[in-house]
């Protein structure tokens, strides 16, 4: 069962606290959970979404006791022969598939090193992270959201045992009791109980009244000895002490056998109706009309009108839906901003599927947030952003809608201002000429044209209004000689139908977290991106921005040789027998990226001969025709007024090098940099990054050095023979890694502030913008531990905030304003990519404490936001505390908010971020993040024995 609170009332705790808008959420969590903890939190805020163990009266120690006597007195424990009355109630459900009752099977192990071995002691550091899923990976991880529910409980096998740092908070061990109507009670009670793990003895406890006690039980060691009445026995608790845990227990293996007597056990006992048999386990409800619970829902819930439940909506936050058991003749309620947004998800989900009628488990609606949040990951989302091209959708794949054309088609119809529908094939790929000219002949509208073998500046310039899709790999079908097949990949969100660059590094990560020998669909995607990548090399020259016409003088940051080893070794690891299939992958992705790395990155114009280092530095004439067409009206202005044309005649004139404006050539060149490097945009590069030998591609570099010779030394013998005969040795790579990195030491590297830095080529000077890129050399394995040290001690508490790491420093960034915008990868915004490269970066050089606690922040904004925001995932998040962190105020705006009713792909890198970062986590810290336990609490209040794992 996905019930991941200890309480049925909890589970609708988790949205529904009153706080008003003035109060910061995580102060208060401090002040509740903090060291000056109140005797009395019930009225608090976070009454109703704690997590902490020990539940407080309400009310007095002597009522209770007053109350508890009379109860010995009067209520005789029942005689055999005497009736116990009837009582009306619904028949309670079966377990379900995601009750907590199941035996989680184990699920195997995946075995991370994140480092190629390199050169020194510390590159060969391993660390092992383990996460198992509840289920079975064949059973449960290949259904889609309509499916049954996961299970919630996770298990580690490597944790250390939660029994000897937390204690229990749903169920409660009672003093033995001489009266039989309490020992009755009791001992009927855990008989009839779902068989769980029992938790380890705490202090007793005994029930302040009312039907089940569960919110109100006290220990009995804290009454007065003198205030108890002579039949309880208090046994001595006085050597034990523990600090109650904020981290809910979800399974536990100590027993409580000794609690009970056993002969008393075997003896049939009456017992009252309580709750607790229909509320602790999951309902189901029938809805018998989707469509009209779906309209009802909206109407009372969605008062800002966007088809979403949140926080910010003032909806009564409840519904009352009829149960299965009595075919919908009883009703129960569904609460809280979490339960009715998921309650909006599964219906808009079972609406698209077309279904009437259903069944709803209500773990799906409770369900913990973490294990949902995977779970659309892995089975919705990624099948969401999946991209294919074939003979059905080519023509609809290669509509480009940015640059829109005006042509007369065959049939004499003029299409004016309408997307054109374009495909561009490389000179030298005949089969894939054809194949597409044999579409054209049942898709009148595609048009498709040939490369011509030299691609350069002008070239790119004289089809800016002739946009296309550049075709990307195929092979041959089995079935059909006359068909190509192409190889599958993901885009970063669902509006996009183009391959991207370094985003797909990033997916790939993600991606392989969950490959089995059963499920190798994701290792597919993650092999169909790579095979894409090798055939942008080999017939573009450059893994491209993306595989449109106008990127074709730009690429993007360079990942090849990473995102092979590690497609390579997972092959390997779940298919041994595909070794063969496997090297050669390995071999023509490491020739592929030999030839980037000569003929794009170390020669003119990127390369700068007098440092050795590397810049952004791509290829176009003129203004960029993919951008929004007012997005230099600002820049261009000046110019119009100056040669007194509009905007559309200044830049034909312009681009066709009828005007000449130095000015402008320098800015767009600049501008072009910025989108090669992939930080579009941002003031760290604004305006010079042409001229930027970067720390972020120089460290990519670096690690194209290291991988290439550690490929060639431990898999090719030494001796690879290129495509015209060339032999590849690492000797010649170990070398240039060498050089690189007393470059990168001499002109990146700045000891006195412990930081890497841009180096400005042209000006001859450090930039001291200080930005999360200074983390990448940890990646690359470049940084000496020393620096390494060095960097973590006085430059991570610089770009450590709330949710994570923000990609720059307010101090950098300046101030901003009207006339000085914020920039989306500046303070105070967050990217998947830099914490991602982060956490493997201080895994390499044995920080996973700081790693674990990085990740932490990130995945904890990354799960709230999906809580709280009817389950939003977003293309970048504000990580400053207080705010809201899918709130983006900069230009593009968010990807990933506009959806109706329920998210369908969320954004790739993020969701990949999501999938990785996990393996970080221990089982404590996903407790921790599947009860929404802030990341200030969480550190401050955890066992002494967790806190070096996150640190």
């Amino acid at each position: 069962m996905t019930y991941f609170l200890p309480q049925p009332e909890a589970s609708r705790m988790l949205a529904t606290s009153s706080m008003s808008s003035e109060e910061d959420p995580y102060d208060t969590a401090e002040n509740y959970y903090g060291d000056a903890r109140k005797v009395n939190k019930l009225t608090s805020p976070l009454a109703r979404v704690r997590t902490y163990s020990v539940f407080e009266s309400k009310t007095t120690r002597q009522d209770f006791l007053k109350q508890l006597l009379a109860e010995v007195s009067h209520n005789p424990p029942p005689s055999p022969h005497v009736e116990h009355p009837d009582t009306i109630r619904e028949t309670s459900e079966p377990p379900s598939s995601g009750s907590s009752s199941e035996v989680p099977s184990k699920s195997p192990t995946p075995q991370i090193q994140f480092n190629t071995p390199g050169e020194k002691a510390y590159d060969h550091r391993k660390i092992q992270f383990a996460i198992h899923d509840s289920e079975d990976e064949e059973d449960s991880e290949d259904e889609d959201p309509v499916s049954a529910p996961s299970n919630g409980v996770i298990k580690d096998d490597d944790a250390p045992p939660l029994s000897s740092t937390t204690p229990p908070i749903a169920q409660v061990h009672h003093a033995p009791l001489t009266s039989p109507a309490l020992m009755t009670a009791n001992i009927d009670a855990h008989r009839n109980a779902e068989p769980t793990h029992a938790p380890p003895p705490v202090s007793p406890r005994v029930r302040r009244g009312g039907a089940t006690g569960l919110h109100d039980i006290v220990p009995v060691d804290e009454m007065e000895s003198e205030d108890l009445p002579p039949n309880i026995k208090v046994p001595d608790f006085s050597g034990l002490t523990r600090k109650p845990s904020i981290i809910a227990i979800y399974q536990d293996n100590s027993s409580s056998e000794s609690v009970y007597d056993k002969a008393e056990k075997n003896k049939r006992r009456y017992r009252r109706q309580s709750v607790d048999d229909t509320t602790i386990r999951p309902k189901k409800f029938y809805i018998p009309d989707v469509e009209d619970t779906l309209k009802e829902l909206l109407a009372n819930e969605d008062t800002d009108g966007n088809c979403q439940i949140t926080i910010e909506d003032s909806g009564p936050k409840m519904l009352r839906l009829g149960t299965a058991n009595s075919n919908g003749y009883y009703q129960s309620s569904v609460r809280g901003t979490y339960m009715l947004s998921n309650l909006l998800q599964e219906l808009t989900i079972a609406s698209r599927f077309g279904r009437r009628q259903i069944l709803l488990d209500e773990a799906r609606l409770n369900e913990n947030p973490l294990n949902r949040m995977k779970r659309f990951i892995s089975t919705a989302f990624w099948k969401a952003l999946t991209r294919k091209i074939t003979k059905e959708n080519v023509t609809e794949m290669s509509a480009d809608t940015k640059i829109l054309e005006t042509w007369i088609d065959d049939d004499g119809v003029l299409h004016k201002d309408e997307p054109s529908h374009r495909i561009y094939v490389p000179y030298n790929r005949a089969d894939q000429y054809e194949f597409f000219k044999r579409i054209q002949k049942d898709h009148k509208n595609l048009d498709v044209q040939y490369l011509p073998k030299v691609i350069d500046a002008q070239y790119i310039k004289s089809i800016n209004k002739k946009p296309g899709l550049l075709a990307l790999a195929t092979r041959p079908d089995p079935d059909d000689p006359e068909n190509l097949l192409s190889w599958p990949y993901v885009v970063p969100g669902g509006r996009f139908n183009e391959l991207y660059g370094w985003d797909s590094y990033m997916e790939t990560l993600g991606l392989l977290t969950d490959v089995t020998p059963g499920r190798r669909e994701h290792l597919e995607l993650a092999r169909g991106m790579a095979e894409n990548f090798i055939y942008e090399i080999q017939h573009y020259g450059k893994i491209l921005n993306a595989n449109r016409s106008y990127y074709l003088g730009r690429s993007q940051p360079p990942f090849l040789t990473d995102m092979a080893l590690r497609i390579f070794n997972k092959t390997i690891e779940i298919a041994p027998d595909e070794i063969d299939d496997a090297t050669d992958f390995l071999k023509r992705s490491t020739l592929a990226a030999i030839q980037e790395y000569e003929t794009v990155w170390c020669c003119k114009p990127r390369l700068d001969e007098r440092t050795g280092l590397s810049c952004y530095h791509p290829d176009g004439v003129g203004v960029p025709p993919e951008t929004e067409a007012t997005h230099f009206d600002a820049v261009l202005k000046p110019f119009l007024e100056k040669h007194k044309l509009s905007r559309d005649e200044f830049i034909e004139k312009y681009n066709d090098g009828i005007i000449k404006e130095p000015y402008l050539d320098e800015y767009f060149l600049h501008d072009r940099a910025v989108r090669e490097s992939g930080h579009d945009t941002s003031y760290r590069l604004e305006g010079k990054c042409a001229y930027l030998a970067t720390v972020d591609l120089n460290s990519l570099l670096y690690k194209y050095e290291n991988d290439i010779a550690f490929i060639l030394a431990n898999f090719f013998h030494d001796n690879l023979e290129d495509y015209d005969g060339t032999i590849h040795t690492s000797p010649i790579w170990k070398e240039r890694a060498k050089q690189r990195r007393i470059n990168v030491d001499k002109y990146l590297w700045n000891e006195e502030d412990s930081i890497y830095y841009d180096y400005n080529v042209h000006d001859q000077e450090q930039t001291r913008y200080e930005s999360a890129t200074t983390f990448w050399p940890l990646y690359a394995e470049l940084s000496s531990p020393e620096q390494a040290e060095a960097l973590i001690r006085n430059s991570l508490s610089k770009f450590e905030e709330h949710g994570g790491l923000a990609s720059g420093t307010l101090k950098s960034r300046g101030e901003v304003g009207l006339t000085r915008p914020s920039r989306q990868w500046d303070y105070p915004f967050g990217w998947a990519p830099q914490q991602i490269l982060a956490w493997i970066g201080l895994v390499n050089y044995g920080y996973d404490g700081v790693a674990r606690r990085l990740a932490y922040r990130w995945l904890f904004m990354m799960t709230k936001s999906f809580v709280d925001y009817n389950g939003v995932v977003v293309e970048k998040y504000n990580v400053t505390k207080g705010a809201v962190p899918h709130r983006v105020d900069a230009e593009y705006g968010n990807q990933g908010l506009d959806f109706k009713g329920v998210a369908t792909e969320g954004f790739g890198w993020v969701n990949a971020s999501y999938l990785f970062g996990l393996q970080f986590l221990n089982l404590y810290a996903q407790r921790a993040l599947g009860t929404l336990t802030p990341p200030k609490v969480f550190l401050r209040n955890m066992h002494p024995s967790h806190i070096k794992e996150f640190q």
